[in-house]
């Protein structure tokens, strides 16, 4: 896996998303957050939320879908149930993925952090190749981002503002086991 001048990676499918803008000039990237999305909920797939995240999501495909009509959301890489990975924005700049936030007594993390969805709810496990290929992925940018360390590595439970808003990665996801592939 590579990154080019611009921020994408070598081996990933991309579906670039409008929902995105500049981080602060000499900001760090420095924390990975892990999240989890189904759309709709419990329904496994990756194209509405390439859609969604795309701001081409059909209202009317789901009666969920009408509370995201006006989002305006992305992330930074999906990775889907058979463990594709997808890449909506560059890594060098900031993606829309963690809301009102804050991590170590700093907020807005989207300026410093890099957003990878699970296609998952808190309610299932996630697949083993999920696993395999979030580590890999993981690993490079750790490798790409020094300043990303094991401790640096959370869900959007754990830096959501207020406390509890946000439930994501979830229950099930294993965080002792995909430590473990990054050893």
């Amino acid at each position: 896996m590579q990154v080019d001048e611009q921020g994408w990676l070598s081996e990933v499918y991309y579906y670039p998303s409008p929902n995105f803008d500049a981080r602060p000039l000499g900001g760090k990237i420095n924390l990975l957050v892990i999240h989890n999305i189904s759309l709709p909920p419990g329904v496994w797939g990756a194209e509405d939320i390439i859609a969604l995240f795309q701001n081409k999501l059909v209202s009317t495909r789901h009666p969920f879908y009408e509370q995201l009509k006006e989002q305006k959301v992305s992330s930074h890489f999906l990775i889907d149930r058979e463990g594709e990975i997808y890449q909506f924005v560059s890594v060098f700049e900031r993606a829309w993925h963690a809301g009102v936030s804050s991590f170590a007594g700093v907020d807005n993390c989207n300026d410093y952090s890099i957003g990878i969805e699970l296609n998952g709810s808190d309610q299932q496990t996630f697949t083993e190749v999920q696993y395999r290929n979030l580590a890999i992925l993981t690993n490079f940018l750790l490798h790409r981002f020094s300043d990303i360390t094991l401790e640096r590595i959370v869900g959007h439970a754990d830096i959501a503002i207020p406390s509890g808003r946000k439930t994501d990665p979830g229950p099930c996801f294993d965080w002792i086991y995909y430590k473990k592939l990054l050893e």
